[in-house]
């Protein structure tokens, strides 16, 4: 067979014995799920001169047998990577690592965050003290709070709600660290000032496109890399007749998050754009609402993001905003 499929079954191997095994061989294309560890032993195996395939788990479950082994989860691995038009998961590199690394340890941090925060907002509304829902209200009336000593806080609910803040900042430290760590492992990328030149990426946004994409190379076009993320529609189709559904929702779940939150920052100000994007943001509101335009333009975010990581020269809002007839003038 020329794929070899590296969780073959057939023999058993520790993972230092699994490389020696692998030095012994010419180079061939070894194929592997796209799970955890892949992109290591991905790298890994390249650095051997061997061709990695990693295949999505859902492309390989259709075609496992009844029973489930790993002899089976070989075979099926196999005949996925023996497909013609397989789409296949990119190795990434070291950067790449560092940077997807960075931005799923700050979502963590955000996520514990706000739950500190909403924990501390419940436990003084106990004693009659309400804070603002923002987070900047919070840290700017709660410390005024605990030094107020008219309110209903006891000396014990003050030393806790104090614990809570101390934490909260605590945190605000790491993100603030981890920030700097991003920007500076980002800007080695050439491709990340031209990021930042699109309107919706900013610090956080830029470098997890790149953490994703890379340089971009497994895709055709941009809208192979929204259709990735899964912010096209869903199709459903038979009998010749296609019906539209909501976004798929396929891919990172993440960067999908982060792109429409791009979105929707720009979207707040484009009544106050004068430009081709704030003319374009204005009559898609006007013609779909502001909600499925946050995501039209997600959609737009990610395509444009590929044709700058592709290409050489900054965003150029003119040309990437233009009306369609100027565009199809241009095309002709």
């Amino acid at each position: 067979c020329p794929v070899l499929c590296a969780s073959c079954a057939l023999r058993k191997f520790t993972r230092a014995k699994f490389i020696e095994w692998l030095k012994d061989l010419e180079p061939t294309t070894v194929a592997m799920e796209a799970c955890g560890t892949a992109h290591f032993w991905g790298r890994k195996l390249q650095a051997e001169g061997h061709t990695v395939r990693l295949i999505p788990a859902q492309h390989v479950k259709a075609f496992c047998r009844v029973h489930k082994s790993d002899s089976g989860d070989a075979l099926a691995i196999t005949e996925a990577a023996g497909q013609p038009k397989m789409h296949c998961v990119a190795v990434k590199t070291l950067q790449q690592q560092d940077l997807q690394v960075l931005g799923r340890v700050r979502s963590k941090a955000v996520a514990q965050r706000s739950e500190l925060i909403s924990q501390a907002r419940g436990l003084a509304s106990e004693y009659g003290v309400t804070i603002p829902t923002s987070r900047a209200a919070f840290m700017r009336h709660l410390p005024l709070a605990l030094e107020d000593a008219e309110n209903a806080l006891t000396h014990v609910a003050r030393f806790a709600l104090l614990n809570l803040l101390e934490d909260i900042r605590a945190i605000d430290q790491r993100l603030e660290a981890m920030a700097q760590q991003t920007a500076a492992l980002a800007s080695q990328n050439p491709a990340y000032e031209r990021l930042l030149t699109v309107p919706g990426f900013g610090p956080v946004v830029a470098p997890a496109f790149l953490a994703a994409v890379g340089e971009g190379k497994q895709f055709q076009r941009g809208r192979d890399v929204s259709a990735w993320l899964g912010i096209v529609p869903k199709q459903h189709g038979t009998g010749g007749k296609v019906q539209m559904l909501r976004i798929s929702k396929n891919g990172d779940r993440e960067l999908r998050m982060l792109l429409i939150h791009g979105a929707r920052a720009v979207l707040r100000w484009a009544d106050r754009r004068n430009d081709a994007l704030g003319r374009w943001l204005r009559d898609l509101i006007a013609r779909r609402g502001q909600n499925r335009a946050v995501v039209a333009f997600a959609n737009k975010m990610a395509r444009i993001g590929w044709a700058v990581l592709r290409g050489e020269k900054h965003f150029d809002i003119n040309k990437a905003f233009r009306p369609k007839a100027a565009k199809q003038a241009a095309a002709a």
